[in-house]
């Protein structure tokens, strides 16, 4: 049995103890990490200049505080709310701040997007890995600590744990220190509010060295709330979702284009009409194998990350085909010699993490013990590759992850079909490779499979919008030879085995309307593209006022609203977070900021009293101050 620690003081005690030399901190990606205890031993080590204190992880959360006066004093009603008793990591504040100490070094190979694009230190000690290398990178690092938080149980057999949120690494570092005789010392934090969960998650008590029990551990979960999705989104997911074949194998990520499948594929199986002429409407060249039928079967989720998009296709009866961890049976369902009904365990959803909303962790809390079973959350080397050890278990992920549809998110796609996703052309890390590498090369390995990068078309910026479709660009995160299938919200462009003039000429059709005639002289220019080629008209109403008119009657009728799955804001939190958006859109355009404020001015327009005093500016006084409010009322 492990150790037994009551107090957080006593565990910080008992490691410096133990480890008399440089410590080097193992820490699981987002909410499986264990703050309260990182904290108390950062605040020791950060005094004591004689310790060294190495940190290597991913994904270290922040309760957002907003950028300019007006959304810290929106946001803070909401933090105290949502955010609760969540406790931030002195060395995020540290590094956002004065900066480390001189003794205290963090490493990290997945940032939360765009947090760290303009910190030095975070760019500079940055470790670039797919998420498949991270565990062998993390124990390179020499780590000697492991340091995770867990849900416990009282079971059948006697006290059990769950590395809950996180399986995803652990168990393999673990393995691969044991293998190199590297020391290792393993330790558990309870933390009473994360979700018990099964499958490769659920572990005995020794297998950690430490279990800390102290109360003063538990704490909120980190829940970011849902993301609006927008008409753009929409539109790639719909297109997306119509790529999605009854009976096969689903991936998707968080966010606003996550929650976007999602709704659609419940659009799909539930209104099949509408859904039919929302896609009529998007596609110019007909729909012609795409897929449009209900799930009679259901799919098999298997990703790298468990997000509420999931959770809501399991309750909508999507997510439902099950699959078996015996080869044999594996087979014989797929063959349709057995009935999975039938058929005793198997699970429908299979996670390395999770992370999202408030009402997600607390519908996992919730489940049943038969809904429960059916999700295996276990190891990101067992999800996220077909490679191993042991040959029959790569022929049983095979037999398991049939028609699959391998779908991520992406910032930018070359002519010839490379993608950026993780980074900037000067080498800035805007978040990390993660899995979708991976998952893009199994889109090619498994037979029957397909991997599908989505991109907004355009993105907005001070100068005014640019394309994501790019003649070229000076960093890759998918080579060109993996090219596969692309979606925008204007359509998809099967890449796959094309010629390079015709990949280009796939991609244009997707491109945004503006940027066409640049795509096709630079492509011409550099010889990828014939020099008489022509765009087809049908394909030159590429823009975002088109798409927003296609979707429009759907989006009335309330088919597609902005938060399908709910929000943790009120509806007048959401009136002030839209006219806080115009307004800081506006300020990216002198032209539209000046019109916006004499049509402010001139209507004469107040906002409510209660706007106002959230805001702060209730007492405005001053011309900047009254100027602000004047413009946030012309943005109601």
């Amino acid at each position: 049995m492990p150790n037994v620690i009551a107090t957080l003081d006593a565990a910080v005690e008992a490691l410096l103890k133990q480890i008399p030399g440089p410590i080097v901190l193992g820490l699981p990606l987002g909410i499986g990490k264990p703050n309260p205890l990182v904290n108390a031993l950062y605040r020791r080590i950060k005094a004591d200049p004689s310790r060294k204190l190495t940190i290597v992880t991913a994904l270290s959360l922040e309760v957002p505080s907003g950028k300019s006066e007006l959304e810290q004093h929106f946001l803070q009603p909401l933090v105290d709310r949502v955010f609760k008793d969540y406790p931030d990591f002195d060395y995020v504040k540290d590094s956002r701040g004065p900066g480390l100490p001189p003794n205290i070094e963090v490493r990290e190979f997945f940032f939360k997007t765009g947090d760290y694009l303009h910190n030095a230190s975070a760019q500079q000690h940055y470790i670039s890995t797919n998420y498949t290398f991270a565990a062998r990178d993390l124990v390179l690092q020499g780590i000697n600590v492991v340091a995770q938080a867990v849900g416990q149980r009282q079971g059948p057999a006697g006290w059990e744990l769950s590395l809950s949120s996180n399986p995803d690494l652990t168990a393999e570092i673990v393995e691969r220190c044991a293998a190199t005789g590297q020391p290792l010392l393993k330790v558990a934090v309870i933390n009473e509010a994360m979700p018990f969960m099964e499958g490769g998650a659920c572990v005995s008590p020794d297998f950690f060295d430490w279990v800390v029990t102290d109360p003063a551990a538990t704490h909120t979960l980190f829940a970011p709330p849902n993301a609006k999705v927008s008409t753009t989104d929409y539109a790639i997911g719909l297109h997306a979702s119509s790529w999605v074949r009854d009976g096969g194998t689903l991936q998707i990520g968080i966010g606003s284009l996550g929650d976007a499948i999602a709704h659609a594929l419940i659009l799909r199986d539930r209104q099949p009409e509408s859904y039919r002429s929302m896609l009529t409407s998007l596609c110019p060249d007909g729909l012609a194998g795409r897929e449009l039928g209900r799930f009679e079967q259901g799919l098999y989720g298997c990703s790298e990350m468990f997000v509420n998009g999931f959770l809501k296709l399991m309750q909508a009866g999507i997510v439902r085909r099950r699959v078996f961890a015996d080869l044999a049976t594996q087979k014989a369902v797929n063959a349709g010699q057995l009935d999975p009904d039938t058929l005793p365990g198997g699970v429908c959803m299979t996670g390395g993490f999770f992370l999202g909303p408030t009402d997600f962790y607390a519908a996992l809390r919730a489940l049943e013990p038969a809904q429960r079973a059916q999700i295996d959350m276990t190891r990101i080397d067992f999800i996220n590759q077909l490679d191993s050890p042991c040959g029959t278990e790569m022929e049983l992920k095979r037999a398991q992850r049939v028609h699959a549809r391998l779908m991520n998110t992406t910032m930018k796609v070359s002519l010839l079909g490379a993608a950026a996703s993780d980074g900037l052309e000067s080498g800035a890390v805007v978040s990390g490779v993660g899995g979708q590498y991976n998952f893009v090369a199994m889109g090619h390995a498994l037979p029957d499979a397909r991997s599908i990068l989505m991109l907004r078309a355009t993105k907005e910026t001070a100068d005014g919008p640019v394309s994501n479709i790019v003649h070229h660009y000076g960093h890759c995160t998918i080579p060109r030879h993996l090219r596969d299938v692309v979606i925008t919200e204007y359509g998809v462009a099967d890449l796959r085995g094309q010629s390079d003039a015709e990949v280009v000429k796939r991609l244009i059709a997707i491109a945004d309307s503006r940027f066409q005639d640049e795509l096709i002289a630079q492509a011409q220019a550099s010889g990828k593209l014939e020099t008489d080629w022509t765009l087809p008209e049908r394909y030159r109403h590429n823009t975002p006022q088109n798409v927003d008119r296609l979707l429009h009657p759907w989006t009335e009728a309330g088919l597609l609203p902005g938060f399908p799955f709910g929000t943790d804001l009120t509806a007048d939190e959401l009136k002030i977070v839209g006219a806080l958006r115009r307004l800081k859109k506006a300020t990216q355009h002198p032209v539209d900021l000046v019109k916006l404020a004499l049509r402010s001015f001139w209507e004469g327009r107040e906002a409510p009293p209660a706007y106002l005093e959230r805001l702060g500016l209730d007492e405005a006084k001053g011309f900047k101050a009254l100027f602000i409010r004047k413009l946030f009322a012309g943005n109601l």
